[in-house]
């Protein structure tokens, strides 16, 4: 899901960078008033980048990567999760991929603004959905995550042929195929544990349940 250097002009990058921090400042305050908030956005950042880091492919336009997106929302909550993709990917770019710092923001929000719209559209759950519910939420998420991809090469500097955003956003069948079962795994793991005091700070609360 990340767009390459060089793909958006510098004054769209600055829009991004605008939106991205208004976003992150909008939902600032309920994370800094909830300090277990901020052990939940230290772990989500972390697992995000081991996920990120384990596998990623180069596929047309862009890069296939295992975002575990789904477990790390449902095991730690929206605003962790939300953070924890902004510190992951700046660490990741410190660490690892310079380039990839140029689009900060961008990249960020490809993959922030999905995971709201399956946030504010989720129906209430059980503490333990099945595999299908959380088929349904990676379905919908990386939907959203491709057609974010889709929307910053559509207004790029370089035309993209559809037919390579095609083969791109089709690469994600097997991480929506496979997440659930690692979601569902997490959880398991985490309903283990959810009995001990560590857990409770650790972790979203329907998690531990």
């Amino acid at each position: 899901m990340h767009i390459e250097p060089g793909t958006l002009a510098s004054s769209k990058l600055m829009i991004a960078s605008v939106v991205a921090t208004g976003l992150l400042a909008t939902h600032a305050p309920a994370l800094l008033t909830q300090p277990r908030m901020w052990l939940r956005t230290a772990l989500a950042a972390a697992f995000f980048s081991l996920f990120m880091q384990a596998f990623h492919l180069p596929v047309g336009p862009s890069e296939l990567h295992f975002v575990g997106a789904m477990p790390i929302y449902l095991a730690f909550g929206l605003l962790p999760t939300l953070f924890g993709f902004g510190l992951g990917l700046l660490m990741q770019g410190l660490l690892f991929e310079p380039a990839d710092l140029v689009h900060l923001s961008v990249n960020f929000l490809s993959l922030a603004v999905p995971l709201l719209m399956v946030h504010l559209t989720r129906s209430p759950s059980a503490a333990q959905p099945t595999w299908t519910d959380v088929l349904k939420l990676d379905a919908r998420y990386y939907a959203g995550v491709t057609s974010m991809v889709g929307f910053w090469l559509a207004i790029g500097e370089v035309a993209t042929p559809v037919h390579e955003w095609l083969r791109f956003a089709a690469s994600y069948a097997a991480v929506v195929a496979l997440e659930p079962v690692v979601t569902l795994a997490v959880l398991a793991s985490i309903r283990r544990v959810g009995h001990r005091r560590w857990a409770a700070a650790c972790f979203a609360p329907l998690a531990v349940r």
